[in-house]
């Protein structure tokens, strides 16, 4: 696979970093040292001093900058493809980025918002509150009176991660074509995700759109407040909201002392969480304590909207199914749930998943629901799954680091609070609507319509099939000995199905004299004996006859 020369300086840096922190043998294995002309020597010498494998991913991340750091942030989400020590070292990452000059971030405002920043702001602070990699956070006061937060893009952040994007990919395909152990981790699944996720983060209308959703779902909610986005002082790289004056959640003494009651705190955002999760199915999945902060109110107010998470009506029925199943320590329905939320693969081992999920559930059996982590419960699921290649949807990944996050917040407001226990009424609700008589119609109108449009569909797929076959793009193989066997079979299925058709219009016939007898009040005769009794007793026969032929071929 060739490697795009513009970037060969960007290559480098990403070559000699790898082996600065002992992934030599990968820029060997890869060919990276003769593309880049490195010394072999480089590539294979020793280094020193004692560090796991998670750490040195992390730090070799972290010197790549930004755009790695990202990467390596949300791959700590997907703890169904990575392992948990690997997981738990990424979750450390750390965005070491210094602010950028004030003048540069006027400059882009003006440019985003085509104004002079005095028409816009009646006063704009140029020291920044919040620095990250992709922007930085500046306060101000708009003409109307109202004090903002201004998110303001980093200069060429666009430009960079655009390049690193394009590296990636290049990277994950030489990693595919020249390491076997890559099969195992999706590479190129996690790498299409994280642009995805890095084209959203670089648009702020994106986060103000996600912030006006969530907002929605709160507009009777007394105790959560959402940041209002200004639209007409927002762009793609300029984010206008409204400016939170508050305690950030990790502050426990500062609410103490605001005379706040951390029981009532702690009770408001567990039951703010699993309202996004399992009844509106957006949710915010990075709840971490500086973006919840506690207003003198007790309201609690959400920061930061730009990774969200998103559950379809399905995934959120069938989590509900996980999670009954976990406080019930069903192993059946667990594993049920579990194949239903995923991809299974053919050549999965049942009887050795299920000993697994045994064992998992044994940790359980005694502790009552209040010291259990729903979070965690849900993650060691996760990395039980990841072990039998089962497929799990990457929202679902993240929901599970969201609530071990979120639990981390609850432990230090209120440890005794249980998110499974509070869990528990939203996933039966969400059972009760599932199978409401309204649902329930729906479904089955819902799958009659779609049985019929199969049924309307079928002379249109026989017609391909045949043309498949006639063009020979379809090929059907029979091996010899098999050929009077399969003729055998062929013959019995036709045989009964043209016994079944002649029994349904027999059938028929019998309904039709039989209504037509009840009408004219009198039992139809011929030649002196009365039809209905006497094709009772033949359909009688021929369904005797029927059901023996199949209890005999064993095929019942």
């Amino acid at each position: 696979m060739a490697l795009h020369i513009r970037h060969a300086g960007r290559y480098r840096e990403i070559a000699m970093a790898l082996m600065r922190h002992g992934f030599g043998y990968m820029v060997e294995e890869l060919g990276l040292h003769q593309m880049l002309a490195i010394p072999l020597r480089l590539a294979r010498r020793e280094v020193h001093g004692i560090r796991t494998l998670g750490e040195r991913i992390r730090l070799v991340l972290e010197e790549l900058g930004p755009t790695f750091v990202k990467l390596g942030q949300l791959a700590s989400t997907r703890s169904d493809l990575l392992p948990e020590n690997i997981v738990k070292e990424l979750t450390k990452l750390q965005e070491q980025v210094p602010p950028f000059p004030a003048t540069e971030a006027r400059k882009i405002i003006e440019l985003e918002l085509g104004l002079p920043i005095e028409e816009v702001f009646e006063s704009f602070e140029d020291v920044p509150v919040a620095a990250a990699s992709i922007g930085q956070v500046h306060l101000g006061t708009l003409h109307s009176g109202e004090k903002v937060a201004i998110k303001v893009q980093r200069p060429g952040v666009s430009r960079i991660i655009n390049r690193d994007l394009e590296i990636l990919r290049d990277l994950t395909g030489l990693i595919k074509k020249h390491m076997e152990w890559a099969s195992q981790y999706q590479l190129e699944e996690i790498v299409e995700e994280f642009a995805k996720s890095m084209r959203e983060e670089l648009d702020y209308s994106v986060e103000g759109r996600n912030m006006e959703r969530i907002a929605s779902q709160f507009e009777r909610d007394r105790n959560i407040h959402i940041p209002v986005t200004y639209w007409n002082y927002t762009s793609a790289r300029v984010l206008t909201m409204e400016y939170i004056d508050g305690i950030a959640l990790g502050k426990r003494e500062e609410i103490i002392e605001q005379g706040l009651d951390l029981g009532n705190v702690a009770q408001h955002l567990v039951d703010s969480m699993l309202q996004q999760i399992f009844i509106d199915g957006f949710f915010h999945a990075d709840p971490h304590p500086g973006n919840l902060l506690a207003l003198r109110d007790g309201r609690i107010a959400f920061l930061d909207f730009g990774l969200m998470g998103r559950l379809s009506s399905e995934m959120k029925s069938h989590l509900t199914a996980l999670i009954i199943a976990l406080l019930r320590k069903n192993t059946d329905s667990m594993i049920r749930a579990v194949m239903r939320l995923g991809f299974v693969p053919e050549d999965v081992n049942m009887s050795a998943l299920r000993s697994d999920f045994e064992r998992m559930r044994e940790q359980y059996y005694d502790v009552p629901f209040s010291r259990i982590n729903l979070g965690s419960a849900l993650n060691e699921m996760f990395d039980v799954v990841r072990r039998y290649r089962i497929g799990i949807p990457p929202d679902l990944t993240l929901l599970g680091k969201s609530l071990i996050t979120l639990e981390g917040v609850i432990e230090r407001l209120d440890p005794s609070l249980s998110i499974l226990s509070m869990a528990e009424p939203f996933g039966r609700k969400l059972l009760r609507d599932k199978y409401a008589p309204s649902k329930v119609r729906q479904r089955i109108t819902d799958g009659a319509l779609h049985a019929v449009e199969m049924l309307t569909d079928l002379p249109r797929q026989a017609s391909e099939l045949s043309r498949m076959i006639r063009t020979g793009k379809m090929r059907i193989e029979v091996s010899v000995p098999e050929v009077k066997d399969m003729m055998q079979k062929m013959d019995q299925i036709s045989n009964r199905l043209a016994f079944s058709i002649v029994l349904l219009a027999f059938s028929i016939i019998m309904v039709g004299l039989i209504i037509g007898s009840s009408l004219r009040d009198q039992t139809p005769i011929l030649w002196g004996f009365p039809v209905v009794e006497i094709g009772f007793v033949i359909a009688t026969l021929m369904v005797i006859w029927l059901f023996y032929a199949i209890f005999k071929s064993g095929r019942f």
